[in-house]
């Protein structure tokens, strides 16, 4: 059986999912103090004239230092708007878009009190789309190292090459590696995983 232990990560990029996918088991460290600069509240797409960080505003802001398990999510900001206006700005003439609209949208009418359980549920409806069968646990204590046996992508720093696909502004602003996975499903649909399989680790 093979275990991956990770951050609690808002939509991760591309490269995780390339990782990640393959375990059977994954383990979501809700221990770990929250890192400002991190994508536990971030995720990255791809806009008209450049990409586009889109941020989950967090009660007492990103420099905080929290277990992730009682990092709260600042709902005054309307941010859950603003995060689904902007995807359906950027991703309305993508490819797969309409495909997973219905779908997606919940996650963004839905009110969510901690980050760790908004994260938690984009990552169920994306391991949905891409028909993951892995059981997903969350460790309510930090462990600095787990030994053999875990990959650990928690800070993974591993480079990775992310394929050409298909991307809506690429003719603009040339083509933006290791995106969101929102970006991929919008572009490829069905095709995710062959894109994901290609991911080159060095």
């Amino acid at each position: 059986m093979s275990v991956d232990v990770s951050s609690f990560l808002t939509f991760p990029a591309i490269s995780w999912w390339a990782q990640a996918r393959s375990a059977d088991t994954l383990l979501l460290d809700a221990g770990e103090h929250f890192g400002k600069m991190s994508f536990r509240n971030r995720y990255r797409i791809s806009g008209s004239n450049n990409s586009i960080l889109l941020t989950v505003p967090l009660v007492a802001g990103r420099n905080q230092r929290t277990p992730m398990k009682d990092v709260r999510i600042h709902n005054a900001d309307n941010w859950q708007i603003q995060h689904w206006r902007t995807l359906v700005s950027v991703y309305k003439r993508s490819p797969y878009f309409e495909h997973y609209e219905d779908s997606l949208r919940p996650l963004y009418e839905a009110e969510f009190t901690h980050l760790l359980d908004f994260n938690i549920s984009a990552l169920q409806w994306v391991s949905l789309q891409l028909r993951i069968n892995w059981t997903i646990e969350e460790t309510e204590e930090y462990i600095k190292d787990y030994g053999p046996g875990i990959t650990d992508l928690r800070n993974n720093n591993k480079a990775a090459t992310v394929p050409e696909y298909y991307q809506l502004f690429a003719d603009r602003i040339g083509f933006v590696p290791d995106l969101s996975i929102i970006d991929l499903l919008f572009m490829e649909g069905p095709y995710t995983g062959a894109v994901l399989d290609r991911v080159v680790y060095r």
